[in-house]
């Protein structure tokens, strides 16, 4: 694409200083009111521009990728995930996909840990009380939780953000567990003080705090299914800063009201913010709206990452991260 200024345009409004650059570098499109694309909108910004910046929200199927105008060369997506991308097809239509990994992995492991800490000493249900102002003054037995050191911690998927917690967690005294589908180099596994599980079934039943740091792929779809989750403790938390699609939530949410689990920290949900609205009131579940990554420092590393990539393959070179047929 040399020699023509590239069309750009921008799904959602990103930090101000990333779209100041776009603009000064490319023809860029914004989203003035950060509204969410329609079906129809995606479909005319695919047919209009020469490369798309979608976020997590932008469901780009194979349907919306045959619309696509010729000119549309390249998806440079806003976020390290791409399940939401159709990328075979976007490769067969010679479009290529890119992302942004490796800024997110302290932020999201910051926010696991976080809800770690939140769930098993309820501090979402001590927050309320002091919030409704029906506090009437400390008691030896009032809001027991559970003390986290010396307990196992289950990590599903080591990646770099399941190894950023198992650093955070080790310091705070958890025995780190963890299933992957390649176990890590040796030097690695004791580094973190880390034992891995060839089974998943078997950790689950042993652990005491499970935090879910698999990506969405076919394969891992409903992983954490019913019967999964009922090899687990009746003691045990469950975390998810990953993706929602990971964990059957009619089976956690049947579990959690019926007691069979203590409790669970989430931050990703199976249909997006269409949350299973049993879920919401339970005293035993922290609930946030997916602000896992939800960092100034990220969002403008990722902004930086997206800009990369779309300079890099305008100059005629593969982007450092181009997402490979390897990686689905």
């Amino acid at each position: 694409m040399p020699g023509k200024r590239l069309k750009v345009i921008v799904t959602r409004r990103l930090p101000e200083p990333v779209e100041t650059r776009m603009g000064e570098l490319f023809d860029v499109e914004l989203n003035v009111d950060d509204h969410k694309f329609e079906r129809a909108e995606l479909a005319d910004a695919m047919a209009r521009a020469h490369v798309l910046v979608p976020t997590l929200g932008d469901v780009i199927d194979q349907r919306l990728l045959a619309q696509a105008g010729p000119d549309l060369r390249m998806i440079a997506n806003y976020g390290a995930g791409f399940d939401h991308i159709d990328v075979q097809t976007a490769l067969s239509r010679n479009i290529i996909v890119t992302n942004t990994p490796g800024v997110l992995a302290e932020d999201t492991a910051d926010m696991t840990m976080a809800l770690i800490l939140a769930v098993p000493r309820r501090l979402r249900e001590g927050n309320l009380l002091m919030q409704k102002g029906e506090w009437q003054g400390w008691s030896p037995t009032a809001l027991l939780g559970h003390r986290i050191a010396g307990k196992r911690l289950g990590i599903l998927g080591m990646g770099r953000i399941g190894q950023a917690v198992a650093r955070r967690a080790s310091a705070f005294g958890l025995q780190i567990h963890y299933h992957n589908r390649r176990r890590l180099h040796a030097d690695t596994e004791e580094k973190l003080q880390a034992n891995w599980w060839e089974s998943l079934d078997q950790m689950l039943a042993r652990v005491d705090i499970l935090s879910v740091n698999a990506p969405h792929t076919p394969s891992t779809f409903h992983l954490l299914n019913a019967r999964r989750l009922k090899l687990m403790k009746k003691t045990a938390y469950i975390v998810n800063t990953s993706r929602g699609e990971v964990v059957d939530e009619n089976a956690l949410t049947r579990m959690l009201r019926a007691g069979d689990l203590a409790g669970a920290g989430l931050d990703v949900f199976e249909h997006g913010n269409d949350i299973n609205p049993r879920l919401r009131g339970l005293d035993n579940v922290m609930l946030l709206p997916h602000m896992g990554s939800a960092t100034v420092e990220g969002r403008l590393e990722m902004g930086e990452k997206v800009i990369i990539n779309i300079k890099t393959h305008a100059d005629g070179h593969r982007p450092p991260d181009q997402v490979l047929p390897s990686m689905l």
